[in-house]
């Protein structure tokens, strides 16, 4: 009866652990398809002329607070005033 009851925690345990590995591959390959989609976009904004570079930019941009991008900046004038580069 041990046995049982040990092989039972063992197949429990086991399609327990197979459902969060096929839960995590499923999410990478959707991952995967977004990341397909997000090259797709820049392909597309490339061709009609936008700056994709830029485009990266400033959507890590929009993720920031405007804050820390407005230190940031004052920061970057100044290094940049004391090189001569303004």
């Amino acid at each position: 009866m041990a046995d049982t009851l040990s092989d039972a925690t063992y197949n429990v345990a086991a399609d327990e652990l197979r459902q969060f590995i096929e839960r995590y591959e499923h999410l990478e390959a959707e991952k995967k398809d977004i990341a397909d989609q997000q090259k797709e976009v820049m392909a597309e904004a490339k061709g009609r002329g936008y700056d994709t570079k830029v485009m990266r930019k400033v959507i890590a941009l929009r993720k920031r607070d405007k804050d820390d991008i407005a230190e940031e900046e004052a920061v970057l004038e100044m290094y940049k005033a004391a090189l001569g580069m303004n």
